[in-house]
């Protein structure tokens, strides 16, 4: 499921450091990073500055992102799902390495990540998939046209049943995708726990083999053994509950590192508290439950930030507090130009506002995924595919034009500030 780093909006961010009575002095000095032109830094043409601002975001929501994915991956892979993708970036071009039947590697453009799940395409199943699988299955190898012409199916039947495999992680894809392009059937690496998971349910494994090797079937009755190894390890085949802790993985992922890192900045490291009668400051450590109760207390001042986004008369407000990728990418720099404890500090704020932005019930968030599960756990049934694509597209509109501001917001609060 791609991730688009948008959403690492930080509510709150600002406020945590006026709120907190127990605040690290070096975290306090971030808040005149709200500040910072980045306008008057290019002007001075100290490009250096804006290259670290551009690394150091890069590498701590590339971070992020990654452990939110990888939330999704081994959840998962824990109920035997194949995962047939895991990417740090943008689809698109990618260099990386293969273990098992998924793809590691980086993509060209580094703005989030994505763990592509199988089988969690909207719809029901093509009616014609079954057919297409024992084709090239059967052959190693297939294209579109090919099948259409052997099988006597419709060109466009063909191409449903050819991405919905592909989804599933079953066929792999050429580079240049058309009619004529031929697709490979993928390689069988099971794991230990997809044959447990199959043993459970009377299903024979198949043999290892390479990617494009055809198989053989004495019988209809061992292809359909193929069929339902391949059905059970797509995300549909698993129960509700699965699916919903698939779904929420991620955001516990970003949640508990929060938690972990208060207990290590406020435990382990220590802070500076403030007598406000005399000035004097104390270094102070707390024990792991008061660092557990302040990233807890955090993240019910992040999720009532979110929730202002939806009352008209605190959303402007709101999104005055919080910052896009631009945002992100000056305060990044200046914490970490003061240490270890503010860049830190960074991270889990960073980390604990993605998990909660994601629970927003909008597509494509993780949060509209789950809301569209509950709906049809409640209907008894799946959603149609063109309900589904309908509600995905208004919801990626509406999280584009809201980018789009913040993006625009930051743009006028970083850059255009220093000419006003």
């Amino acid at each position: 499921m791609p991730q688009i780093l948008a959403r690492a909006c930080v509510p709150l961010w600002y406020r945590f450091a006026d709120r907190t009575d127990v605040c690290n002095s070096a975290q306090a000095k971030l808040k005149p990073a709200r500040k910072m032109r980045l306008h008057a830094v290019i002007m001075k043409g100290n490009y250096v500055d804006v290259l670290l601002m551009i690394i150091y975001a890069t590498l701590s929501l590339g971070f992020l992102v990654f452990i939110h994915e990888g939330g999704h991956f081994l959840a998962a892979r824990a109920f035997g799902v194949r995962v047939s993708e895991f990417m740090i970036g943008l689809p698109g071009p990618s260099l990386g390495f293969t273990r098992g039947e998924t793809r590691f590697g980086v993509t060209a453009v580094l703005l989030g990540g994505y763990a592509r799940i199988c089988g969690m395409e909207p719809g029901e199943i093509h009616p014609h998939t079954k057919d297409v699988l024992r084709f090239i299955a059967t052959h190693g190898e297939a294209s579109v046209n090919q099948v259409a012409q052997e099988c006597s199916l419709p060109v466009e039947d063909v191409v449903a049943a050819f991405e919905q495999l592909e989804d599933w992680g079953s066929i792999k894809s050429p580079r240049k995708v058309n009619n004529d392009a031929v697709f490979q059937l993928a390689a069988c690496l099971p794991s230990a726990r997809v044959k447990k998971r199959c043993s459970k349910q009377g299903i024979l494994v198949p043999a290892q083999r390479a990617q494009g090797e055809a198989m053989s079937f004495c019988s209809d009755s061992a292809f359909e053994n193929f069929y339902r190894y391949e059905l059970a390890q797509q995300y549909r085949s698993i129960p509700f509950w699965k699916r919903s802790v698939i779904l929420v993985a991620g955001v516990a992922v970003n949640l508990l590192f929060g938690l972990l890192a208060f207990v290590v900045i406020y435990s382990i490291l220590g802070v500076d508290v403030v007598n406000h009668a005399t000035g004097e400051v104390v270094h102070r450590f707390l024990n792991p439950l008061q660092s557990i109760q302040a990233g807890f207390s955090f993240i019910g001042m992040a999720v009532v930030s979110v929730l202002h986004l939806f009352n008209p008369q605190t959303a402007a407000e709101t999104v005055q507090n919080s910052a896009s990728v631009i945002g992100i990418a000056v305060i990044s720099k200046t914490a970490a130009e003061h240490g270890l404890v503010s860049f830190l500090s960074f991270m889990a704020m960073i980390s604990v506002s993605l998990g909660v932005m994601n629970l927003i019930p909008i597509p494509p968030l993780d949060g509209g995924r789950f809301a569209l599960e509950v709906v049809q756990k409640l209907m008894g049934r799946n959603l149609g595919k063109r309900i589904m694509n309908g509600v995905s597209t208004v919801g990626v509109v509406i999280f584009i034009a809201f980018f789009v501001f913040m993006f625009m917001h930051d743009i006028q609060r970083f850059v255009l500030g220093a000419l006003q």
